[in-house]
């Protein structure tokens, strides 16, 4: 195969890459989905204690999620939306990470979080992966990999849990919450089991950190949100929207608080899209589909790096 020089993949997966894309935009518009084209920069950023956005000086923040400004459109617009685009994160390079990556995020009306693995199901067969092998809870992986309930469990356990598989920072001490090792366990102990023969789902997150997510009206512990794992590695998630946008204020400046207690920057609350769903945010659910993951994985690739023109080593 013909290498493409300084751009860091072949021509082959070049051309591989623009049959996604196609292919991508051929389901979702097979699916009755808008395409919309925001901006990549924002006055305001999400406000997640996780999330760190790309600061522009005297421009805003580069979009790490397509999200704010397609409920925006949604909310004018009464129709499904998606956006196939680049978006960005600070702070996350690695084998599996690059701070500049393509995304496929969309918002179907009226529907929930069932009718959203549904429709990510359909747009995984259609770009070529298995189908989806298995659905499970939170709370059940975590009884099946850990032997221990992630909703019921105290901190101490989940702390002796992290030391004990290895994983536990050294300078974390005991005072992080919940939300801290929840976090650290699902990612560094019990992803890696996950989607091992084919796309996993795993649905009804803990609420604790849910932002713009609905929480399950029979158990308030639990939000609608699920993630896609395939060969461990996380390739989508998605989610009943929230729609109260009093609610959704309460819980920013929760995030806020908690960035700031942990010393993280704070950027300003999204006000317009708070407007937005004081206006009146339609019923939805919303999935975000890492597009250069589902292209490794494909192709067998053991990096990022072999499938995105100009990853960030080679930019």
């Amino acid at each position: 195969m013909a290498g493409l020089g300084a751009s860091g993949i072949t021509a082959d997966t070049l051309a591989r890459r623009a049959e996604l894309l196609a292919g991508l935009r051929g389901v979702m518009a097979q699916r009755g989905f808008l395409e919309a084209d925001g901006a990549l920069l924002s006055p305001a950023a999400p406000a997640e204690r996780a999330l760190d956005c790309l600061h522009v000086e005297t421009a805003g923040y580069l979009v790490p999620s397509p999200e704010h400004g397609l409920k925006r459109l949604l909310a004018e617009s009464r129709r499904s939306l998606y956006q196939l685009g680049h978006v960005f994160r600070a702070g996350e390079v690695g084998r599996w990470h690059n701070p500049e990556f393509t995304m496929l995020e969309w918002y179907e009306i009226t529907a929930r979080m069932p009718a959203a693995i549904d429709t990510l199901a359909a747009v995984l067969a259609a770009a070529g992966a298995p189908a989806v092998v298995r659905r499970r809870s939170y709370q059940a992986v975590f009884d099946a990999v850990l032997g221990i309930d992630a909703l019921e469990a105290p901190i101490s356990v989940l702390v002796a849990c992290a030391h004990d598989h290895g994983v536990a920072p050294a300078s974390s001490g005991d005072g992080q919450d919940r939300v801290f090792w929840l976090d650290l366990l699902m990612g560094l102990v019990v992803q890696p089991e996950l989607g091992r023969d084919g796309p996993e789902i795993v649905t009804h997150f803990p609420a604790d950190d849910a932002v713009l997510i609905a929480l399950d009206p029979a158990d308030a512990r639990l939000g609608q949100r699920f993630e896609c794992f395939w060969q461990g590695i996380e390739l989508a998630n998605g989610a009943t929207e929230l729609t109260d946008a009093d609610t959704a204020r309460a819980r920013m400046q929760r995030e806020q608080a908690a960035r700031a207690a942990q010393g993280s920057a704070q950027p300003p609350i999204d006000e317009r899209l708070l407007a937005t769903m004081d206006d009146g945010l339609p019923a939805c659910a919303g999935v975000a589909l890492g597009v250069d993951r589902l292209l490794a994985l494909l192709l067998g690739a053991k990096s990022l790096a072999e499938v995105v023109p100009f990853a960030w080593p080679s930019r």
